[in-house]
């Protein structure tokens, strides 16, 4: 595409390529000294909800009106096999004493237990004996760290009063007392720890991958450490700033967005790195001078590059307009990690390369024929065969059978696309969580042995105006409701009545959460047989249940509104880039079939390989962002190299060799960077699990079948028609047409 003598001129000049190594040196080493790092800076507690949602009104008329019920519960649950014995209880009621007379840290209250005579808190047992629930209530303001602070003081308490240590008993122990923190102290907490624990590890997981793909598939130990210095020194510069922009308060970042902008640099920057590396490789082979070599491969991809950054940019800028806040926080911070990944992939890449030269491919270092004759002879050598004109077995494939590549590449992938209509969704938290996290395993104890609406109930709160209202009996009439409390009246307004419910479901699954709309029904009807006046005014239902509610209905929000604003902005980045309607038109199309392809062969892996009955509902719009921005990479690249392959000769001996000369690359960048997106499912959190998964998927069916076949093959058959209205190849395609 477009020339670009300045940059590579100074990026890769006898004084240049110093200048830019130092200027990144410096930049990642003061950032790091003067900015705080952005692990410090997490929050992992920020709110995914606005203000305006329901169940966040909610929660503040309750923290108004019944502020004891506002705090967050810790569920403690007491199990023991063969039956809870009297002196169990007796130190359950001690504890109860020492926590009321000494509290955790963050921790607000606790029943008053020690203060039942020992037949009442028998009465709460399950029906078998065997299991006690008592909760402990914590700050609403308490981020994950405080929690934890608390409830491991609160171990402390227990293992000293109880003598041993009952919360790492096994739960199904017949010998010993077993205890978990489940609720939601206890699944915040384990969330946040599975995301902590993973950073490191899937920090070097990703980089030892990246490393023994890059060796196996170009053979240079020097050349394999390139990409991962550049996006080691990107990581430098990008850490910092985010990390300052988050203490600044104008960003938010958490442990699940860090670990997977981990994933995103390695795999999107490896793959910038080498479509400029197998450029600059191809042409060592024609050009003895290593720096104009150099150059002509920076000026020959730079575009492409800048091209495919900018597309993944502006895709994660999308993310802006979300409202679940989830996807909100990734927006920032995602597009500058790319942004500056991107730079430096353009300057910093190539000042390494043009530093160590062609050392850079040691031991299969490219030469020029006449450098690889004269290096024979000074060995005493006879000099080596010329090397043998490329087959381009793919490109030749395509432009022999390319009405049979559409056919059989469309009703493949339109097949896998058919079975997304089948996929599941979840958003239950609880589901991501290994079987043995504390937290799960408390409420498997607590499904079992009791109703599972325990785990998080329910508050339903009504302004009466002061009216006889029946709520508690019209709710407990309800076939999904096992218990609702004795009404409470507010503190500020007597005229709101607040009520606990408990469902007969696991409050996190969509079961549970279908039930919201009805159970605000129910209420509202009581309400207004009641003569209360506007009732839908007057309903407020919080918990975590409704919060899930509002977290559905917001992400379906927002999946409807970001992936139209996401191919329109691709759309409007590839005709500018391209300057063809009808190449737009059908590069665009291609990669969305190909995601719904991945989520249908991705939900066939989940389901029927990991044994996963549903997966996350924020997968398909994190799914379709990335693999929609970073699918177009491979095609602007494959297509820029046909483009200007087109203009010089036919259209057919273009997409042979255009398809030809970038198989390697992009095979090499598509396995790297699925393979860094599959590290996900080494870990233990089923979310990241389904979306490494299905995300690696689309970025294969992109390598091996879209960009290799599919794409070269529709724009063969289109011929001129795929430039128009560009004349950009159109006199190449038209000579080829006419010849025929």
């Amino acid at each position: 595409m477009n020339e670009r003598p300045g940059l590579g001129r100074w990026v890769a000049g006898p004084m240049g390529k110093w200048a830019t190594l130092l200027v990144w040196i410096l930049a990642a080493a003061l950032l790091s000294m003067l900015l705080p790092s952005v692990n410090k800076e997490e929050a992992n507690n920020a709110p995914d909800l606005s203000d305006a949602k329901p169940s966040v009104q909610a929660d503040a008329v309750a923290e108004r009106e019944f502020p004891s019920g506002s705090d967050i519960p810790a569920l403690l649950v007491w199990h023991r096999a063969g039956g809870l014995q009297d002196a169990d209880l007796a130190n359950v009621q001690k504890l109860a004493r020492q926590l009321t007379e000494a509290p955790a840290p963050n921790m607000t209250s606790v029943p008053p237990l020690h203060q039942m005579p020992l037949q009442a808190l028998k009465a709460q047992l399950s029906e078998d004996g065997s299991t006690l629930v008592t909760p402990v209530f914590f700050g609403k303001q308490a981020d994950a760290d405080q929690l934890k602070e608390g409830v491991e003081k609160l171990k402390e308490e227990a293992n000293a009063v109880f003598g041993g240590k009952p919360f790492d008993a096994a739960v199904d122990s017949t010998s010993e007392l077993s205890a978990r923190v489940t609720g939601p102290v206890g699944i915040q907490i384990d969330a946040t720890g599975l995301f902590k624990n993973a950073d490191f590890a899937l920090l070097m997981a990703t980089v030892l991958l990246v490393l023994v793909l890059l060796l196996l598939i170009y053979r240079s130990p020097i050349l394999a450490f390139i990409p991962l210095i550049a996006v080691g020194f990107a990581y430098g510069v990008i850490g910092p700033i985010l990390g300052w922009m988050a203490r600044e308060g104008w960003i938010a970042v958490d442990a699940q967005g860090i670990s997977i902008m981990t994933v995103l640099l390695f795999g999107a920057g490896t793959d910038y790195c080498l479509f400029l590396i197998s450029r600059f490789r191809q042409l060592l082979k024609t050009d003895a001078d290593k720096g104009k070599a150099l150059r002509r491969a920076l000026s020959g991809s730079a575009g492409a590059i800048a091209m495919s950054g900018f597309t993944v940019v502006l895709s994660l800028l999308a993310l802006l307009v979300a409202q679940y806040g989830s996807y909100h926080r990734f927006a920032i911070p995602f597009s500058i990690a790319i942004f500056i990944m991107g730079l430096a992939s353009l300057t910093l890449v190539p000042a390494l390369l043009a530093i160590i030269g062609r050392a850079s491919f040691w031991p299969f270092v490219p030469r020029t024929a006449e450098m690889q004759a004269a290096r024979a002879r000074r060995q005493g050598k006879p000099a080596p065969a010329p090397e043998a004109a490329p087959r381009y077995r793919t490109g030749s494939l395509v432009v022999r059978r390319p009405w049979l590549i559409v056919a059989v590449s469309v009703i493949a992938l339109g097949g896998l696309a058919a079975f997304a209509s089948q996929i599941k969704f979840t958003y239950d938290i609880m589901s991501s969580f290994p079987k043995d996290m504390a937290s799960r395993e408390g409420y498997a104890v607590i499904g079992e042995q009791f109703s599972p609406g325990e785990l998080a109930p329910a508050k339903v709160m009504a302004d009466t105006q002061g009216r006889a209202v029946q709520l508690k009996e019209a709710l407990s009439s309800l076939p999904y409701v096992s218990r609702v409390s004795e009404p409470e009246t507010g503190r500020s307004n007597p005229q709101i009545v607040g009520l606990d419910v408990e469902l007969n479901l696991n409050p996190y699954a969509m079961e549970a959460m279908d039930r919201i709309p009805e159970l605000r029904d129910s209420v509202e009807q009581t309400l207004q047989a009641a003569g209360v006046s506007q009732p839908s005014e007057r309903v407020w239902i919080g918990g975590q249940t409704a919060e899930q509610y509002d977290t559905k209905a917001t992400g379906e929000r927002d999946t409807r509104m970001i992936i139209p604003i996401v191919i329109g902005l691709i759309t409007l980045l590839l005709l500018a880039y391209l300057r063809s309607v009808t190449a737009t038109i059908y590069l665009v199309l291609t990669v969305i079939l190909s995601y719904f392809s991945a989520l249908g062969l991705g939900w066939l892996v989940v389901h029927h390989l990991f044994g996963a009955d549903a997966i996350s509902g924020s997968i398909p719009l994190y799914a379709f962002v990335f693999l929609v921005a970073l699918g177009e990479d491979y095609n602007i690249f494959m297509i820029s190299n046909i483009w200007r392959k087109s203009e010089r000769m036919p259209l057919k001996q273009a997409i042979r060799e255009g398809v030809g000369e970038t198989g390697a690359v992009i095979t090499s960048a598509g396995l790297i960077l699925a393979g860094t997106f599959a590290v996900l499912a080494t870990l233990p959190i089923q979310v990241l699990v389904q979306f490494g998964v299905i995300t690696a998927i689309g970025v294969l069916l992109d390598t091996f079948v879209v960009r290799p076949f599919l794409v070269p093959a529709i724009t063969l058959l289109l011929g001129r028609w795929a430039f128009w209205p560009s004349r950009r190849g159109a006199s190449a395609a038209q000579t080829e047409t006419e010849s025929a």
